[in-house]
């Protein structure tokens, strides 16, 4: 079995990453830890709804399938 590899995600720790889950959920928040299966925390997080709607879910530990992940401004 080979050996799992690290996300390059150190440069966004503490910075603000908006993610795309599968699903069609979209979730904005603070890059907090990860760990090599890509498994994130954010913290002062907001999942974004439709029409702009924003709804605060605080600490979020993604486990899920991610579809997309960038960082924000």
């Amino acid at each position: 079995m080979s050996k799992a590899h690290p996300p390059e995600l150190k440069k966004f720790m503490d910075k603000k990453l908006s993610l795309k889950l599968n699903g069609g959920r979209h979730v904005q928040g603070i890059l907090r830890g990860f760990d090599p299966f890509m498994n994130l925390v954010l913290d002062d997080s907001l999942e974004m709804g439709q029409g702009g709607q924003q709804n605060s879910i605080g600490m979020v530990v993604s486990t899920f399938s991610l579809s997309c992940v960038g960082a924000s401004d």
